[in-house]
């Protein structure tokens, strides 16, 4: 018989629990709430990502299936797909944006040095630019060729600690040298 926590609830004590906290309270994400928290529907999200589930339906299917485990995940209450759905879609994104920038600034001061690249002494950053293709009948706004739609996803990464500082979502026929012109100096300073 298990005795300690699950893995899902240690990784959840992971997250920046303070950061997310202001982060509610600052764009006001528990206001009018009657059931579905935002640690709720953050750890509701962090799932299907750790257990690479593809749909909600899927999603909210197999947290129905752990039953009562749900709750010593950290998971307090019942989920509906209706309910989650609405949740991700009136919640303000930036509460989850700014838990995210937290635990970047977080990773950036632990995560040790690459040895060799401690030696430069400078910010050292690599831009990557992946064009995402999209089904044009599912995404018309993302029009990209004749037959095709698609966006590109640019990051930046912090080269000497492996972590991404920087991330931008364009349309796909946007140029490389353009991105550079959005890179906001400000996001890379922690």
């Amino acid at each position: 018989m298990n005795q300690g926590s699950t893995v899902f609830s240690q990784l959840g004590a992971l997250l920046p629990r303070r950061a997310f906290d202001n982060a509610v309270a600052q764009y006001r994400g528990d206001r009018r709430i009657r059931s579905l928290s935002c640690m709720d529907q953050l750890l509701c999200m962090l799932f299907p990502q750790i257990t690479n589930r593809s749909s909600l339906r899927e999603t909210i299917s197999c947290l129905e299936a752990l039953g009562t485990r749900r709750y010593h995940m950290g998971i307090r209450t019942e989920v509906a797909r209706s309910t989650l759905a609405e949740a991700n879609e009136r919640r303000n994104y930036r509460i989850f944006e700014d838990t995210a920038l937290a635990m970047i600034a977080e990773a950036r001061i632990e995560v040790p040095l690459d040895a060799e690249l401690r030696d430069f002494g400078a910010e050292i950053y690599a831009l990557d630019s992946t064009t995402i293709d999209l089904s044009l009948k599912l995404f018309p706004w993302a029009h990209f060729r004749k037959q095709k739609a698609g966006i590109k996803a640019y990051t930046l990464l912090d080269v000497r600690t492996d972590v991404p500082v920087f991330i931008r979502i364009t349309h796909s026929k946007t140029h490389d040298l353009h991105a550079l012109g959005q890179i906001q100096p400000q996001s890379l300073a922690y």
